[in-house]
């Protein structure tokens, strides 16, 4: 995909500008886990008058790489990319879930091969084909060992989905040491539903991002949001600029979080 030409001189100014948010950042102030909602690939397409989505898909893919490139020199630990819900799997067409399907594999396997990221895939395989999963699977063993940044692929998810399959984690686990359906009600707690989520073990998203003017969530990291901020982009995916981001993370770095104080 080719990168957006600007004026000479206002890709200058855009330049300086970036440049001096950049340097207003202060480290101890960013986020350490960013959750990105990727929308706005297939109005970005229509818009352009392009064959299919997939032309709108393959750009957004690509954005997504930048955008963890951006999040990986500012020292962010986590990030975690929301490319296909469980309910884009009944309201999508056929054609159009195939072509998600290949972009999808496709990002997962590149990402799997630069730098030292950890890529995880996080959702349901319920409904995914079987060359898709096994790309997951095989980016997932790939990085298991690396130390950088920790990528979540969010594919085949949802939030009340997610919640669910954590109850009846915490069941069948529960069932298993030969507990009682009395005791278990006792030591049901928030702390023990996050270990059974599909992020178990990371840190909650301390800010989500969602691209394309949209304010909604979509059934998105429902639990692990409860204390997030929230940031929303009138910038379509494909279009997101490192200068949008970095707005994000000012905006983020100027709000006091009182969970609940």
């Amino acid at each position: 995909m080719s990168k957006r030409q600007e004026p000479l001189g206002r890709g200058l100014l855009y330049g300086l500008y970036q440049n001096r948010l950049r340097r207003s950042l202060v480290p101890e102030e960013l986020p350490h886990h960013v959750a990105m909602i990727i929308d706005g690939n297939r109005r970005w397409a229509r818009l352009r008058e392009l064959e299919t989505a997939a032309h709108g898909h393959r750009a957004g893919a690509e954005k997504m790489h930048e955008f963890l490139e951006w999040c990986d020199g500012l020292g962010i630990r986590v990030a975690t990319l929301y490319l296909l819900s469980t309910d884009n799997l009944t309201g999508r067409s056929k054609d159009e879930l195939e072509g998600l399907f290949e972009i999808i594999g496709d990002l997962a396997e590149d990402l799997s091969h630069f730098r030292d990221w950890k890529v995880q895939h996080v959702g349901s395989t319920d409904g995914l084909p079987a060359a898709l999963v096994s790309k997951l699977q095989d980016a997932q063993t790939r990085t298991a060992g690396n130390t950088g940044l920790h990528i979540n692929l969010a594919i085949g998810y949802g939030g009340r989905r997610e919640i669910a399959d954590a109850m009846r984690s915490i069941v069948r686990t529960h069932e298993s040491d030969g507990g009682s359906l009395d005791a278990l009600a006792e030591l049901l707690t928030p702390e023990l539903i996050g270990e059974h989520l599909y992020t178990g073990g990371q840190p909650d998203p301390d800010l989500v991002i969602r691209t394309s003017g949209e304010q909604r969530i979509s059934d998105f990291m429902l639990w692990q949001s409860a204390h997030s901020e929230f940031y929303f982009m009138e910038a379509l995916g494909p279009d997101l600029r490192e200068v949008d981001f970095l707005r994000a993370l000012r905006d983020f770095a100027r709000r006091q979080r009182r969970f609940g104080q």
